[in-house]
């Protein structure tokens, strides 16, 4: 909590640089600043908190003895930290749970609204229901403009939302938003004009979470469950009242719980929220559809700006082969082929005194590096890596499929080793990036970012056809080990 101070410090330092700015351009007083959080205090820290977020991602056992072993470094640029639940719920105290879920913990932000020549009261609050997807249409509302109906000839989408705009100068005026559905990972809720239905996804207890090392359950939602849950998991709280959900009154109002369930299903088909799906780790890992169509070859030029995560191929859990077609003009040459990921979990291809090298960064527990047993020659050379699985998929443990790396030299075996466990799902949300690293250094040990490839680089390959190169040595090996 204490290293999250300090970022809520630095982003307040940076929110008044701007607000300074808009000051001394004299349009401040006539500047409309709307300030509000993400959702509530967020969870991924579980019962002791986590020294690498991405841990819960890739359902990584989360364990005290680990955060012990780093924690003076804890707010540094080697830790992805996280603080443990106890700090999350009284983040969002007065309010129950958190992010991810939809108790008013997870959902309830602090919103405020400045607008000193538009807003004639002052230090006021507003007790009207509001919802973030109110935000645009207020604006819209106090500057006089009509959404466009098309941009560019493009028809738009309907704005969802109510302006409250009208409260500003009226703290009595009735709230015009009275029905809001909620639905995140399988955990659901509605507001009705003052009541509230909150159906939970089951979670583990604090022991059961102890004792697993992970805070949530990584269980598909089924047709049986949503069944079950509806039968039996929905619950009731009159907000009105009752604003921080403390008394559950189902029972003392099934007709009102029936209705509220009715209406999540109604709101939910009308704003394309079906169907449910769950937290489990293996909607993180499936294939779907996505830009890239269905390619299975990935090429980069170096120099390019860094691809942003979500827009680099799916290579976990699979074979796959990374091939640089480059130019060593001398034997000082050195620098990064291909990085993807950080300090806290990635992977890169790269040359150093005068090797090839590959390593492997394991959520920051652990690097993986396997390197070439000779030099590499001057002149226009072929360098690859490529990895071909040797083990399974084990999400009960957090771990991807384990297997076995071969560096080449224009088709020449120059190296062998193996990654004895892999990142199942994903290294975060670091960049890709040809000919340098971008985001600070897959093995901070080995060089020092952005470490660009010193030589030429006509392109690299990113393959994930599961075809490997085929070396006779091997292939013989191979065919003597089944006799």
């Amino acid at each position: 909590m204490e290293t999250f101070a300090g970022f809520l410090s630095q982003t307040d330092h940076h929110f008044g640089r701007v607000l300074d700015f808009i000051e001394q351009l004299g349009e401040l007083d006539n500047t409309l600043v709307i300030v509000v959080s993400d959702n509530g205090a967020s969870a991924e820290g579980g019962v002791h908190g986590t020294r690498n977020e991405m841990l819960m991602a890739n359902a990584y056992p989360q364990r005290l003895e680990d955060n012990v072993e780093v924690i003076d470094e804890w707010g540094g640029v080697n830790l992805h930290a996280h603080y443990a639940w106890g700090w999350t719920w009284a983040g969002d105290t007065p309010f129950r749970r958190w992010k991810r879920e939809t108790y008013r913990g997870g959902i309830t932000d602090p919103c405020v609204v400045s607008w000193p020549d538009g807003i004639s009261s002052a230090n006021e609050v507003r007790d009207q229901y509001t919802h973030a997807i109110d935000i645009v249409p207020t604006i819209l509302d106090a500057i006089g403009l009509e959404p466009p109906q098309a941009i560019r000839g493009v028809s738009q989408s309907t704005i969802q939302g109510h302006s409250f705009a009208h409260t500003f100068d009226a703290p009595d005026a009735a709230g015009r938003h009275t029905t809001q559905y909620f639905e995140m990972m399988g955990h659901r809720s509605i507001f009705d004009d003052g009541w509230k239905a909150v159906c939970p996804w089951p979670a583990p207890s604090m022991t059961e979470a102890e004792e697993m090392g992970r805070p949530f359950l990584f269980t598909a939602i089924t047709a049986d469950i949503i069944d079950e849950l509806d039968a039996s998991g929905w619950e009731l709280y009159h907000v009105s009242e009752d604003r921080a959900e403390c008394h559950n009154v189902a029972d003392q109002h099934p007709e009102k719980l029936e209705q509220m369930i009715r209406r999540w299903w109604t709101e939910a088909g009308r704003y394309d929220a079906l169907p449910v799906a769950s937290i489990d780790v293996g909607r993180f890992i499936a294939d779907r559809p996505s830009y890239q169509g269905s390619r299975d070859r990935f090429v980069y030029l170096p120099g390019a700006s860094p691809i942003p995560y979500f827009e680099t191929p799916r290579f976990f859990n699979r074979t796959y082969a990374i091939t640089a077609d480059v130019a060593v003009p001398d034997a000082t040459t050195e620098g990064v082929l291909l990085a993807h990921g950080s300090r806290h979990g990635g992977h890169a291809l790269y040359v150093k005194d005068r090797r090839l090298h590959y390593v492997y960064n394991f959520l920051g527990f652990e690097v993986f590096k396997i390197s070439s047993v000779e030099p590499i020659p001057v002149g226009r050379v072929q360098l690859r890596m490529e990895f071909e699985p040797t083990g399974f998929l084990d999400l009960s443990k957090g771990t991807g499929t384990p297997g076995c790396v071969r560096l080449l030299c224009d088709k020449r075996l120059v190296g062998v080793g193996d990654l004895e466990r892999t990142v199942p799902a994903f290294f975060g949300t670091s960049t890709l990036a040809c000919g340098y690293d971008a985001n600070g250094s897959v093995s901070p040990g080995d060089y020092e970012a952005p470490f660009r490839f010193t030589g030429e680089i006509d392109q690299v390959t990113l393959d994930l056809s599961g075809e490997l190169t085929v070396l006779p040595e091997a292939e013989v090996q191979r065919v003597m080990a089944q006799q």
